[in-house]
């Protein structure tokens, strides 16, 4: 029998926000009934601030996916779509006191209606499991894509917990070796790096790995915003940024410098790194 919190039981007994948005201007859907979950995120985004003004769900799924969609709902009233981004399944878990390890595919659901909904907003193309490189598990419709982006976000080891966080290899068990090889490889080369940033760097192992991360992990999500921001210089293990585009001048820029450039450059270059913004 699965232990769930008193969060999780108060969501699922009294949800909050539930219910069609007739004012959202975002929207969006994740999951499919066939698969036993799916999930529709409505939002209100304020057009001048980005400021997220009301969100509503509704959704088919277990008590554990009713709550998770309930707790979300309430994160995100307030928050711009930038900060919304940032809302990782990990961080809708521990809003609910967390959940049963076999639900957690629940949150994964509800962070991937937040990036749907955000893209619908812009305009963009929401990219749909048959577009992606490979669908791994057709039981479920999960694709190479999503399990990959799962394992590397939750820094998942086995199999199992690949099947809790996105339900791939619940059923026929077909793709079980492919999953099994998929955690070796990303495992292994995780390994391998994480081995390389604990070594002492020279400053020219630093400061290639600075622009490679800015460019890889941080620039591609300030774009999705207009942003950007620019490499000026490295002192010891001082990066010193310039903000460019919606990001100068922005009210949630020292958010930005802490909560997405400074967390990147410490998890892919070295842990006591420091950001510094410079303005002129």
């Amino acid at each position: 029998m699965w232990e769930y919190s008193d969060k999780v039981k108060e969501h699922f007994l009294n949800p909050h926000n539930v219910g069609e948005l007739k004012t959202a201007n975002a929207i969006g859907e994740v999951g499919s009934i066939t698969c036993g979950d799916a999930l529709k995120l409505m939002l209100e985004v304020e057009q001048n601030s980005e400021k997220i003004k009301a969100a509503k769900f509704q959704t088919f799924g277990c008590g554990s996916a009713i709550a998770a969609a309930s707790v979300l709902t309430d994160m995100l009233i307030g928050r711009t779509l930038s900060q919304a981004l940032e809302i990782t399944n990990q961080d809708i878990a521990k809003a609910l006191d967390g959940l049963p390890k076999e639900k957690m595919h629940c949150s994964v659901m509800g962070q991937e209606a937040v990036k749907a909904a955000i893209a619908n907003y812009r305009g963009e193309k929401a990219i749909t499991n048959e577009e992606q490189e490979e669908i791994i598990c057709k039981c479920f419709g999960v694709s190479e894509n999503k399990i990959k982006k799962v394992i590397l976000e939750n820094k998942l080891t086995s199999l199992l917990e690949v099947t809790d966080y996105t339900k791939a290899g619940g059923a026929c068990r077909t793709c079980h070796s492919k999953i099994e090889e998929m955690l070796e490889k990303i495992n292994s080369s995780e390994k391998s790096v994480s081995n390389e940033n604990t070594k002492k760097l020279t400053n020219l192992q630093r400061m290639r790995l600075v622009q490679e991360t800015l460019e890889r992990e941080v620039k591609p999500e300030l774009r999705k915003d207009g942003g950007n921001l620019e490499l000026v210089d490295i002192e010891g293990k001082t990066v010193k940024v310039r903000l460019l585009g919606a990001c100068a001048g922005c009210k949630v820029a020292n958010f930005t410098l802490k909560d997405l450039v400074g967390h990147k450059l410490r998890e892919f270059v070295e842990p006591d790194i420091i950001v510094e913004e410079i303005k002129e």
